[in-house]
């Protein structure tokens, strides 16, 4: 399929992390991450994160506000046979449509279970809002859905990366964000007021600042981000020059 890649316009997206598991720290989130550096990678910006507990008023307010304020809205979680699993039902309501079995996906799923095994719980997984297009999953067969500019995938990490491939090649894509990362060798502190400087020379290049320890000594690490490569390159330069005056003048990591 050819992408559709969009030169001009800046493409969005929001992610609605949804689960009462995330919210008490049961479950460890694996998934922002990776969603993040996979839209950056094909030109979409991730411009937003909320979770939502499994309720459906919350569900449904967080998704309406989300979607019409950026490009896609990705979902993760909920989709499952349980009954806090209510993100369809939330979909669906945000959407004003019915939901129901969905023939394509109750294939789907007697594809994986026998019907001896192909239970109330299981088909739950089969319902899919009205209207909404199918997000394959390789790995369990259930499948997420694609509803407006919603795209609804499981919680589960290796099934969600799964569905994000499938949906990907469908997706509007912007001009790729370009970075840099440069090694400073001293003290957030003592870079502050130049690193500043430039920023406000280079408007239109991202300049971020972050601190870590490098065996035991504080260090910074410095990222410039552009869709522009002449401008990435020219804020690159002046951070590098900034950081060798900084070294000639004795400053470095303590």
């Amino acid at each position: 399929m050819r992408e559709h890649i969009v030169d001009e316009e800046l493409v969005t997206a929001g992610l609605l992390v949804i689960g009462d598991e995330i919210l008490s720290g049961r479950t460890k989130d694996r998934n922002i991450g990776h969603i993040a550096e996979y839209l950056t990678g094909i030109g979409i910006d991730l411009s937003e994160v909320r979770v939502v507990p499994d309720v459906q008023d919350e569900i449904v307010a967080a998704l309406n506000a989300l979607r019409h304020r950026y490009s896609y809205v990705f979902t993760t979680g909920g989709i499952g046979p349980t009954h806090d699993d209510i993100t369809a039902d939330a979909v669906a309501a945000a959407f004003g449509v019915p939901i129901d079995h969905d023939p394509r996906a109750v294939a789907l799923m007697r594809e994986r279970f026998p019907n001896a095994d192909l239970n109330e719980a299981r088909m739950r997984m089969a319902r899919i809002p009205q209207g909404a297009e199918l997000v394959a999953n390789p790995v369990s067969k259930a499948p997420g859905f694609w509803i407006g500019n919603v795209i609804v995938m499981a919680g589960v990490p290796q099934i969600m990366h799964a569905m994000l491939d499938d949906a990907a090649p469908k997706l509007r894509k912007g001009r790729k964000m370009l970075s840099a990362s440069i090694p400073a060798g001293m003290r957030e502190g003592d870079i502050g007021t130049p690193l500043a400087e430039i920023a406000r020379a280079h408007k239109d290049v991202m300049i971020g600042s972050y601190p870590f320890s490098n065996e035991g000594r504080p260090d910074t690490n410095l990222v410039v981000r552009s869709r522009d490569p002449q401008a990435l390159d020219a804020a690159k330069s002046a951070v590098e020059t900034m950081l060798a005056t900084l070294r000639t003048n004795g400053v470095a990591a303590s």
